[in-house]
């Protein structure tokens, strides 16, 4: 994880004024955003996620973002996701740009070839907001994430902590790490580390799971158990989506004792299976928060304002907010109380006796 420095480090901001041919702007903007939508009177802000399969970008991040971007004023926001495709997000962001884009918030499916994203618009005196992941090789407007180190170390104690209630710590675990391309992924393996390197469990395999695909990690974790059987005591889980493709694979051989299962993002189902006792813990992180900061960061870049950050990280500044584990234990005191979800959403006929079992309901 890149050092980070308390401080008020400012970044340079260029104001935008972008020269394009109707008809190629329109061309773009269609690719961007299905039906264009009219120019907003105060600005242009490109919005690139990176993928559908993480329930929380569609559901969550761009709603907030662009309610936020809604409530600041009369922008236009362009929207794009790129389904995983590094390739695709590069085009995304080619458009995004001739369409007139003056700040691009980005969230990199590949943190490392996004760089290239970046030197693009900064030949167009365009900033670029990292948005979640951290962009390879500099030039950045402004960061805002999580503490993904803390991620991992709260996955990491909860794993450790549940296994010795249960007294199977003398067991082994697997680890189903995020993806090879995203930069947080080495935060979150790296702050599981610092906590399982004290813990003395044994770590029977790990694996890097190419596009945080859920089938992947399915996959893998099916050989695990063919190889390991019984001596899995538990799964350290990087995200919901993963955990998912863990838990189907050890209920389909079924395994017993159920081994602990860790994630991250505080999804639906996550919510469900902890509900059920077939996951343990995810990692909730407020998404609102982080889609607004990003929001109020890219209307000032528009407007051509300094920023700031509570941190500096590699000369960027940035804003990093604090994740929260949860368990079965306090699901009403995070996500319910924040509005995250409802007790109906999680609660629905075929958990209700679940919930109630757990004070839920």
């Amino acid at each position: 994880m890149p050092r980070a420095r308390r401080g008020g480090t400012r970044a340079p901001v260029r104001a935008v004024a972008l020269a394009v041919g109707a008809a190629l702007a329109a061309a773009a903007l269609a690719a961007c955003t299905p039906g264009g939508p009219a120019a907003g009177e105060e600005g242009t802000i490109a919005l690139l996620l990176p993928d559908v399969k993480t329930a929380r970008y569609e559901t969550f991040d761009r709603p907030f973002f662009e309610a936020r971007v809604a409530e600041l004023g009369d922008y236009r926001v362009l929207y794009s996701n790129a389904d995983q495709d590094a390739a695709k997000q590069q085009q995304q962001a080619e458009s995004a740009l001739a369409a007139g884009a003056q700040v691009l918030v980005l969230d990199a499916v590949d943190t490392k070839a996004a760089a290239t994203i970046v030197a693009d618009a900064a030949a167009q005196g365009v900033p670029v907001v990292s948005y979640d992941r951290l962009i390879s090789g500099g030039g950045l407007a402004y960061y805002v994430s999580f503490d993904n180190e803390k991620v991992g170390q709260l996955q990491a104690t909860g794993l450790v902590e549940a296994l010795e209630e249960r007294g199977t710590r003398g067991g082994g675990i697997l680890m189903v790490n995020g993806s090879p391309t995203d930069s947080n992924s080495a935060a979150f393996r790296g702050g599981a580390d610092a906590v399982l390197e004290l813990s003395g469990l044994e770590i029977l395999a790990e694996y890097d799971t190419p596009d945080w695909s859920p089938d992947k990690a399915q996959e893998w974790v099916a050989g695990q158990i063919a190889q390991y059987g019984d001596r899995i005591a538990g799964v350290y889980a990087a995200n919901d989506g993963t955990a998912g493709g863990a838990v189907s694979a050890l209920k389909a051989a079924a395994v017993d004792p159920f081994p602990v299962v860790t994630g991250q993002d505080a999804e639906l189902a996550a919510l469900q299976r902890i509900v059920t006792g077939d996951q343990y813990m995810t990692v909730y992180k407020a998404i609102k928060p982080q889609a607004e900061r990003a929001a109020d960061v890219a209307v000032a870049l528009v407007h051509g304002q300094e920023v700031t950050g509570a941190l500096d990280i590699d000369g960027t500044p940035a804003t990093l907010l604090d994740p929260v584990a949860v368990t079965v234990d306090n699901i009403l005191e995070t996500v319910v109380a924040d509005g995250f979800w409802t007790v109906e959403d999680i609660c629905t006929p075929d958990y209700a006796a679940a919930c109630e079992s757990a004070g839920i309901l």
